[in-house]
């Protein structure tokens, strides 16, 4: 019977649509698609997010990360914030040398340089380890 009704569908002209909506996962699916391609193209703009882009190479992969923003995060990976190189990029202190002696405050030499930060830094990479496996 099914397949009866099926080719008389096929076949009339006259039948109306059965369905008139589009189901919402799809329109969801589809404007998820729509915007991570306009994300995507703006990302490849060379003058967009030079630091952030160390850490977040690909928008597909930051998009199945599960991360929890805190300011000091986002400070971190933005190159923005409470950085001594951004308040003397901008003319907010005199100095951007970084305790540690060996260069200025940036986000490189506060997550991979600074022998102050030996201790946080041993005690992060254990975390990520951890959370990789």
């Amino acid at each position: 019977m099914v397949d009866q009704l099926a080719k008389e569908a096929a076949n009339n002209k006259n039948i109306g649509e059965s369905y008139t909506k589009i189901p919402k996962s799809a329109v969801l699916f589809e404007l998820k698609e729509q915007s991570v391609q306009q994300w995507r193209n703006e990302w490849e703009s060379p003058s967009k997010a030079p630091i952030t882009k160390i850490f977040f190479p690909k928008i597909e992969d930051s998009l199945k990360m599960r991360l929890n923003p805190t300011p000091k995060f986002t400070a971190i990976v933005t190159g923005h914030g409470n950085i001594k190189s951004y308040f003397y990029k901008y003319n907010l202190i005199d100095n951007p040398m970084f305790p540690c002696k060996n260069g200025d405050k940036t986000v490189d030499q506060v997550l991979f340089d600074c022998t102050l930060l030996e201790q946080e830094r041993n005690k992060l990479k254990v975390v990520v380890t951890r959370t990789e496996n």
